[in-house]
C-alpha cells in the first residue's frame, strides 16, 4: 500500500539485470584521467623504446660430426690391430649437455676476457661498450677468491678518466680514491694485477670519450649467466645439426661467445681423441723397449751358438720333413703371438687406475676387441663426466662401477683366451715331439737353430709391428678433424627482439585503461559513505527520495531569493512538488501541513533544508512557520542572528501562561515566513516534549498556518525526535553526500519499521552535478 501510495514519486526500480550503460558511464566521467594516463603511459613508452636498453638475438649453427675415426694395418703374421680408435657418439644429447655446461661456457669466458665489463654512463642509462672501449684491460694476475671478497664490499667498480695521451686517472667508485697512471703500467689491486691500454679500433666514440666505467665480476657468475641465456637445439630431429641462440644487450659480444664456445668445444673435442693415442704411444714405446731387449738376446744367442757348434746350413735330405715342421712352427708361432698380445693386456690390466686399453692389438678373440673398445668409451665418458662434476656425484659413481665390472669381465675373458692358447701351443707341443722323434737322425744343433730363429722371428714380426703403429699413431697426434663442423657462423639480428614495440605500446594502452579502473573501483570499494542516488536506493529500496539537492560553491547563495533561477531553487521546487504527492493521501483538512526535517548526525544539513523548503513554500503564497525543533543545539540563529536570545519553544513549554502567537519572530527571508525559535536552552528537553502542552502548541500552529516546517534535532544523537515525530505529516530524512554513511540507511529503514518516524521519505543533499539522477542534471537549467 504505501509504494502505489508514492507510485508518482520518482522512485527508483530495482533493476534484476547488469546495467551496463550505468557501468560505463560510472567510468567514462573521468575520462580526463583516461586521457591524461594514457598520453603519460604512452609517452613514458616511446621513450622507453628510443632509450631504453635493447636485446638482440644471436644464433650460430654446427654439425656434430658422429664418425668412428681409426686405421688398420697388416702385419706379416696376419695380425689386424687397431690401436687409433676414437670415440664414437651415439647419444646426441651428450654433447648437447657438453655444450650447455658451465665448464666450457667457463673457459670461453676467460677466453673472452668477460670478467671485465666497460660501460659508458654519459648518456641516460649505462651502456656496455665492448670492444668499442677506448681502453683495453690486459690481466696479469686474477684471483676468483679475493674478488668475491671485493663484489661484497662493493669495491669492484671504477672508472678511468681520460687525462691526456699518455696517461689517465683511475678512480674507486667506492672509496672515490684517485691516481694518476700511465697507459702500459702495472696497476695492482688486491684481486687483480693488470695494465691498461688504449683501442686501436675504429670508434667515434674513442676521439669524443671522457671517462668509463670498469667493472671486475666474477667468471663463475658470467659463466653461469650466459650457461642460462644459451639455447641449443635440434634442427631436425635424427638429425646432428645443432642450433645455438643467445640473446644479449651486446650483439657482437654473443657472436663472440658463440664463436668462442664452437672452438672451444672442438679444442675439448680434440684434447678427448688425442688422449687414446697418446696412451697407445706410451704403451707402444714401453713395449717396444722390451721386444727389443728380447730380440738381442735372441739373436745373440743364436751367434754364439752358431760359433760353438760351427753351424753354417742345413741339409737338403732334411728339406721335406723341415717344410712339414714348419708348418706347426708357423701355427705355433701365431698362438705365440696371441698368447704374447693377450699376456701384455693381461698385465695392463692389472693396473687399479682408469686407464685406457689399447685397443685392437690384433687379438683374433672378438668378444675381446669389443670388451675393450667398450671400456674405453666408458673411461672416456666418465671422464668427462668427472671433469665438471666431482667423484660423488651418484651418474660418475655408477659410470665408475660399471667400469670396474667390465673390465673384471674383461680380465676373465683374456684369462680364458690366454688358457685356449697355451692348451692349443701343448697340443702342437706334442705334435711337434711326434716331427721330432722322426728327425732323430737329424744333429741336435740344427734343432738348436730352429728354436733359436723361431723366436728370433717372433720378435722381429712384433717390433716391425709396433714402429709401424707408432708411426701412424704419431700422424694421429698431429692431424685432428674438429668435431663441430661450422655451418652458420654467429649473427645476430638486425631488430632487436627485445623490449618489442607491440608489447610495450599494448601494455603503457592496458596500464593506462586499467590504473584508473582500479582506483576508481578501490575507492567505491573503500569508500563507505553515499555518493549518489544510487547508493540510497541501493540501501533503503523501501523508502522513497522526494528531492536531490546540489553542492554550493562558497560564491553560491545559501538562501532561495524571489525569482530565484538558480539549480539550488529549481531542486527545492522539486523538493515541494514531491512532498505535496508524500501528503496527497492525508484526509483532506483546512489544518496546516507539519513536516518535520531530521537527519542522521550533525553537518548532514537539516537545517539549510527546513530553512530554505520554507522559504519555498512562502515563494508560493502559502502562510509558513519555521520551528526550531531542536532544543539541545539550536542552529536556526545561523541564518539569523536575530533569533540567539529571544524566547521560543522551550520558553513555551515551561511557562504555562506564554501565549505561543507572541513568540512568532519575522525574518528577512520572507514576508509570508515566520519562525518560532527553539528558545532558551533546558536541562531538560526530552521531558518537555513528553508534556500536554507540546500537542496544544502544534494544534494552535496548525490553525494559524499553512505548513509548518519543524527543524528537529539529529535521530541517532538523542531520542528528541522520536518523541516529537507524532505529531508530524511528513518527516524529512536528510542524508549529504560524502558526509552520511552507508550503515546509516540501515539506521533510517530500522527507524521506520519500527514506528518511530513517521511518513519518512529521503532528501538527497550536497550532490555533485555528475551525481544527479534523471532529468534532474538536465532540467535545472531549463528555461534559463
Amino acid at each position: 500500500m504505501e509504494k502505489e501510495q508514492y507510485k508518482y514519486l520518482p522512485v527508483a526500480e530495482e533493476e534484476s539485470t547488469l546495467n551496463i550503460r550505468e557501468i560505463l558511464s560510472k567510468y567514462l566521467r573521468h575520462w580526463p584521467w583516461f586521457l591524461g594516463l594514457l598520453c603519460l603511459t604512452l609517452g613514458t613508452a616511446v621513450a622507453y623504446l628510443k632509450l631504453g636498453p635493447k636485446t638482440y638475438q644471436t644464433v650460430s649453427s654446427i654439425i656434430i660430426n658422429d664418425e668412428e675415426n681409426g686405421s688398420s694395418s697388416g702385419s706379416a703374421s696376419g695380425m689386424q690391430i687397431d690401436l687409433l680408435s676414437g670415440l664414437k657418439t651415439n647419444s646426441i644429447a651428450n654433447e648437447l649437455g657438453l655444450l650447455r655446461s658451465k665448464r666450457l661456457m667457463f673457459n670461453t669466458a676467460k677466453a673472452l676476457n668477460l670478467n671485465v665489463a666497460y660501460l659508458d654512463d654519459s648518456g641516460f642509462i649505462k651502456k656496455e661498450l665492448y670492444d668499442q672501449s677506448p681502453v683495453i684491460i690486459q690481466m696479469l694476475r686474477f684471483d676468483e677468491k679475493l674478488l668475491g671478497k671485493a663484489l661484497l664490499d662493493e669495491n669492484n667498480t671504477y672508472r678511468i678518466r681520460k687525462k691526456g695521451t699518455e696517461s689517465f686517472e683511475l678512480i674507486n667508485e667506492a672509496t672515490k680514491k684517485t691516481k694518476s697512471v700511465k697507459y702500459g703500467t702495472p696497476i695492482e689491486l688486491d684481486f687483480a694485477d693488470f695494465i691498461v691500454k688504449t683501442n686501436s679500433v675504429d670508434s667515434i666514440f674513442l676521439s669524443e670519450w671522457e671517462s668509463i666505467i670498469i667493472t671486475f665480476v666474477s667468471l663463475n657468475s658470467v659463466a653461469e649467466n650466459y650457461s642460462k641465456k644459451l639455447s641449443v637445439n635440434i634442427v631436425e630431429e635424427k638429425s646432428t645439426l645443432l642450433e645455438l641462440g643467445l640473446e644479449d644487450r651486446v650483439s657482437k659480444k654473443a657472436e663472440d661467445i658463440l664463436n668462442q664456445l664452437v672452438y672451444e668445444y672442438n679444442k675439448e673435442a680434440i684434447e678427448d681423441k688425442n688422449l687414446i693415442a697418446k696412451n697407445t704411444a706410451d704403451f707402444i714405446d714401453e713395449r717396444l723397449q722390451i721386444i727389443n731387449g728380447e730380440l738381442d738376446s735372441v739373436e745373440s744367442g743364436k751367434e754364439n751358438y752358431k760359433e760353438q757348434n760351427r753351424l753354417t746350413d742345413i741339409g737338403v735330405e732334411s728339406s721335406m720333413l723341415i717344410q712339414n715342421v714348419s708348418e706347426f712352427n708357423r701355427e705355433q708361432q701365431q698362438i705365440q703371438t696371441q698368447l704374447e698380445l693377450t699376456q701384455s693386456i693381461l698385465s695392463y690390466a692389472d693396473n687399479d687406475s682408469y686407464n685406457l686399453f689399447p685397443s685392437n692389438l690384433g687379438l683374433e678373440n672378438s668378444s675381446s676387441n669389443e670388451l675393450i673398445s667398450e671400456y674405453n668409451a666408458l673411461v672416456i665418458e666418465r671422464n668427462r663426466l668427472a671433469a665438471s662434476s666431482t667423484e660423488q656425484n651418484p651418474v660418475v659413481k655408477g659410470m665408475s662401477d660399471q667400469i670396474n665390472r667390465l673390465k673384471y669381465n674383461l680380465k676373465s675373458n683374456l684369462e680364458g683366451t690366454r688358457n685356449n692358447l697355451m692348451i692349443a701351443e701343448d697340443n702342437l707341443r706334442r705334435k711337434s715331439g711326434s716331427l721330432g722323434f722322426q728327425m732323430s737322425q737329424i744333429p741336435g744343433q740344427e734343432r738348436q737353430v730352429r728354436g733359436i730363429e723361431r723366436q728370433q722371428g717372433i720378435k722381429e714380426a712384433l717390433y716391425l709391428y709396433l714402429l709401424q703403429k707408432r708411426e701412424e699413431n704419431t700422424l694421429a697426434l698431429s692431424v685432428s678433424a674438429p668435431k663441430a663442423k661450422i655451418v652458420d657462423e654467429a649473427f645476430s639480428t638486425r631488430n632487436s627482439i627485445s623490449p618489442s614495440p607491440k608489447v610495450v605500446l599494448g601494455g603503457a594502452i592496458l596500464l593506462a585503461l586499467l590504473i584508473p579502473v582500479v582506483f576508481i573501483r578501490g575507492r567505491e570499494l573503500w569508500n563507505n559513505k553515499i555518493e549518489s542516488r544510487t547508493d540510497v536506493e541501493k540501501g533503503s529500496k523501501d523508502i522513497p527520495i522526494l528531492g536531490e539537492l546540489p553542492k554550493l560553491a562558497k560564491k553560491d547563495n545559501e538562501f532561495i531569493l524571489k525569482n530565484d533561477r538558480s539549480v539550488l531553487a529549481e531542486s527545492f521546487r522539486i523538493l515541494s512538488a514531491n512532498l505535496q504527492y508524500a501528503m496527497i493521501n492525508n484526509p483532506s483538512s483546512n489544518n496546516g501541513k507539519t513536516i518535520f526535517v531530521t537527519s542522521t548526525t550533525k553537518g548532514e544539513g537539516k537545517t539549510f533544508v527546513a530553512v530554505n523548503l520554507a522559504i519555498t513554500l512562502a515563494l508560493s503564497g502559502k502562510k509558513v512557520l519555521l520551528v526550531g525543533g531542536d532544543l539541545r543545539n539550536p542552529q536556526l540563529h545561523r541564518f539569523d542572528t536575530n533569533l540567539k536570545k529571544v524566547f521560543g519553544v522551550s520558553d513555551y513549554l515551561v511557562n504555562s501562561t506564554q501565549n505561543v502567537s507572541e513568540l512568532y519572530q519575522d525574518t528577512e527571508l520572507h514576508e509570508s515566513l515566520k519562525i518560532l525559535p527553539s528558545g532558551s536552552i533546558p536541562p531538560n528537553p526530552a521531558e518537555l516534549f513528553q508534556m500536554d502542552r507540546l500537542g496544544t502548541m502544534f494544534k494552535q500552529l496548525e490553525q494559524e498556518f499553512d505548513y509548518i516546517v519543524v527543524d528537529t534535532a539529529p535521530a541517532l544523537l538523542v531520542a528528541d525526535t522520536f518523541l516529537i515525530n507524532r505529531f508530524a505529516l511528513v518527516t524529512l530524512y536528510v542524508v549529504r553526500s560524502e558526509v552520511t554513511k552507508k550503515e546509516a540507511l540501515q539506521f533510517i529503514n530500522d527507524s521506520k519499521r519500527s514506528g518511530k518516524l513517521k511518513n519518512v521519505s529521503l532528501v538527497i543533499n550536497d550532490l555533485k552535478l555528475k551525481n544527479f539522477a534523471y532529468g534532474n542534471k538536465y532540467g535545472y537549467s531549463y528555461g534559463d
